[in-house]
């Protein structure tokens, strides 16, 4: 039995496409001041709540990895946090490396395959929406693919001048629809494009 699953590319950009300034792919402390509003907490939990499984890099693996499962019981972090906190840790969490050879947070596998081929047979199981969180790499084999259903865009009011883009040439020209628009306190938005 298949199931219709919808395939969402999560990720935060600049006003000029950047998903890292120019001090390599960690360099993000200009996001961060706009994804801890409640605005852009809210928008993250409507987005990941329908998800059962998490599509990840290794990079993002190993980063949220090390930082987000202690936040569940941290009762300094914000509630927001921790509900996202214990979410990630309970969704399947689908890692695409050359290099990892194993997955210590609970609920992970490492792919055998590409991202597209995954996502393919992904479709055919049982589950709810399938999500890649801030991973680049994946979100444009899934563009390319043309694998992808739904972009959730934070759109940060910054202009970085260099870094990594998430829009490179590449994929086919496509169409997308806004399907909703959140300003956040910061003066992000927070924008859901589902492809039409």
């Amino acid at each position: 039995m298949t199931t219709t699953r919808t395939v969402v590319g999560n990720i935060s950009l600049s006003l000029d496409g950047r998903v890292a300034g120019r001090g390599g792919p960690y360099d993000m402390s200009w996001i961060v001041p706009h994804n801890l509003t409640d605005g852009a907490r809210d928008h993250m939990l409507r987005v990941t709540r329908p998800a059962t499984t998490v599509l990840l890099g290794r990079n993002n693996y190993e980063g949220f990895g090390g930082f987000w499962p202690a936040v569940a019981d941290n009762p300094d972090a914000d509630p927001k946090d921790r509900e996202f906190s214990r979410w990630l840790t309970a969704v399947e969490k689908v890692v695409f490396s050359t290099t990892l050879q194993e997955t210590t947070w609970s609920n992970s596998r490492i792919a055998a395959t590409d991202p597209a081929t995954e996502v393919k047979e992904l479709r055919q199981q049982e589950g709810g929406d399938i999500i890649v969180l801030a991973s680049t790499s994946v979100i444009q084999n899934l563009l390319e693919a043309g694998e992808l259903d739904r972009l959730s865009v934070t759109l940060c009011p910054e202009l970085i001048g260099g870094g990594r883009s998430l829009f490179q040439d590449g994929p086919d020209a496509t169409s997308w629809r806004m399907s909703s628009v959140t300003p956040t306190e910061s003066g992000a938005l927070c924008v859901l494009y589902d492809r039409a």
